[in-house]
């Protein structure tokens, strides 16, 4: 009864153990009983009892059988309505401001459609003289760009040939890759890297380095990219731009797994 008393007067208190013995219960797939949560929390069994009771009641937990428990239907529905609208654009920009700040280039955030890739966001001062701008809503194919590239690997390398049958791999400039065997090559490595590279592909004169956003399944959803006159590109900003992806692909859910590639 104490114990009750303490919990009613330290709403706080409660609500830390709730979401220590959420914790627990999402670390073991298999149904946990009360020893072992009581346990694993540190919470004294009574204690795990009685908020677990309340936490079934409201379908954050599942009572499995009398003193077994794991995570509730309403934790999935809670789930399903916040992936709902969440927003890329919306979540990447402010971290796409930060990295234009800290490089002084264009920051772009593109998805794809079809053999293209389409920019749906960007962040610019306008201190490059790059002929080629990327503004939103601008297209351009999958194999002159390093974004496009991120995407042709996620199909993997049989889909690839189906690709350049489809386009021909049709130039843009001298650099661009209009042999499979080169784009493969080039693949394979932006696949042990983590990121991708365009040398003056589209354009002369314009180089790019892109990293891919994946979402709570691990699906590729967008690219971020750096685009720069080629004369300031820098080698360290392939890093970075890997870097300010995974933290986009967190904001909006992502966990990395052992999974090698692009992520």
């Amino acid at each position: 009864m104490a114990a009750a008393r303490d919990e009613q007067k330290n709403p706080i208190q409660v609500i830390e153990r709730m979401m220590r013995l959420l914790d627990v219960l999402a670390q073991h797939p298999e149904p946990l009983g009360l020893k072992q949560i009581s346990q694993y929390t540190g919470l004294h069994p009574s204690t795990a009892h009685r908020i677990l009771a309340a936490m079934s009641g409201d379908r954050l937990v599942d009572r499995v059988e009398p003193g077994s428990y794991r995570l509730g239907m309403r934790l999935l529905e809670l789930g399903n309505l916040v992936k709902s609208r969440i927003s890329v654009r919306e979540l990447a920009l402010p971290v796409m401001r930060e990295l234009h700040a800290q490089t002084g280039e264009t920051v772009n955030l593109s998805v794809r459609h079809g053999d293209e890739i389409v920019y749906v966001e960007r962040s610019s001062s306008g201190r490059s003289a790059m002929r080629v701008v990327h503004v939103i809503g601008a297209r351009a194919p999958l194999h002159v760009t390093a974004a496009g590239k991120l995407f042709l690997l996620e199909e993997g390398f049989a889909r690839l040939r189906d690709y350049a049958k489809r386009t021909g791999l049709a130039p843009h400039t001298k650099n661009t890759m209009t042999s499979l065997t080169l784009l493969e090559r080039d693949l394979e490595r932006i696949q042990g890297q983590g990121w991708a590279v365009d040398a003056e592909e589209a354009e002369i004169g314009v180089r790019c380095v892109a990293a891919g956003v994946r979402d709570d399944g691990g699906s590729l959803v967008a690219a971020l990219s750096l685009s720069t006159p080629a004369d300031r590109m820098k080698l360290q900003w392939g890093p970075l731009i890997k870097e300010t992806a995974d933290q986009i692909s967190r904001a909006i859910g992502h966990r990395p797994t052992s999974r090698i590639g692009v992520a």
